[in-house]
């Protein structure tokens, strides 16, 4: 298995261990500043089968730090994708205008350099809507929680990510989106050390806990989990090019 979009920290290692004892084999180790870009570089080199996606998070758009350094770090062979990126008017830690300014600047840098990008939205969706759409490049929709932008990316085969939030009791939104996204556009997510799914809520969060989500996305979708899992690294193999 595959953990798509996780967020390791200085405990990598002994967390990494435990992910391979689950079965989770790979792992995308997101930034969201130059710093933290630097540092998953760092890990991406230090372990086996775990891969960086580099970008500055919306809420640090008021002072994003040097992009041409971002951009310098995303020609590692190590670097799968730009992100995550997009807005977030939910916190609003960041003005409207930052955000979109620092958004499209990673769309451009995603063009360029042949990158997918992963996205981050909420309580945006009307204007992630109009940036993607004139953006000419694979898309991934993280920690999925936008029903409003179900339709768009099943039209334009944008990649549909589902964290541990899926699991969650009232989450019928969310399984409904699963039942509808094709089966080759799916991804599985923890978005560690947030969002615990049900069956581990109130631990921190941790790649080995993929698992959960696996589950329930066989569940939902009334297949065997090992077929969910093999179509799941199917999909991330390819848009991530590993």
């Amino acid at each position: 298995m595959i953990d798509t979009h996780a967020h390791l920290s200085d405990d990598a290692s002994e967390v990494l261990q435990r992910a391979r004892a689950a079965g989770v084999t790979q792992v995308i180790d997101i930034a969201t500043t130059i710093a933290g870009a630097r540092e998953v570089v760092a890990r991406a080199e230090r372990e086996d089968g775990v891969y960086a996606c580099l970008g500055v998070h919306p809420h640090e758009a008021d002072d994003p730090g040097d992009l041409d350094e971002l951009r310098e770090l995303l020609l590692h062979p190590k670097v799968v994708a730009v992100g995550e990126t997009g807005l977030d008017y939910h916190r609003d830690y960041a003005s409207h205008a930052a955000q979109q300014e620092l958004f499209a600047a990673h769309l451009a840098i995603a063009r360029d350099l042949g990158k997918p990008v992963v996205i981050h939205t909420r309580d945006a969706d009307e204007d992630t809507w109009e940036r993607l759409a004139e953006h000419d490049g694979p898309v991934i929709l993280h920690c999925f929680s936008s029903p409003d932008l179900l339709g768009s990316a099943i039209e334009n085969g944008w990649y549909v990510s589902f964290a541990g939030n899926v699991t969650y009791k009232n989450a019928y939104a969310l399984r409904d989106a699963v039942r509808q996204v094709p089966h080759d556009s799916l991804l599985a997510e923890t978005d560690s050390p947030y969002l615990s799914p049900q069956p581990v809520r109130g631990k921190r969060n941790e790649p080995a806990y993929v698992t959960h989500v696996y589950a329930e996305l066989a569940r939902v979708l009334e297949l065997d989990v090992e077929d969910v899992a093999r179509q799941i690294v199917a999909n991330a193999e390819a848009v991530f090019d590993l």
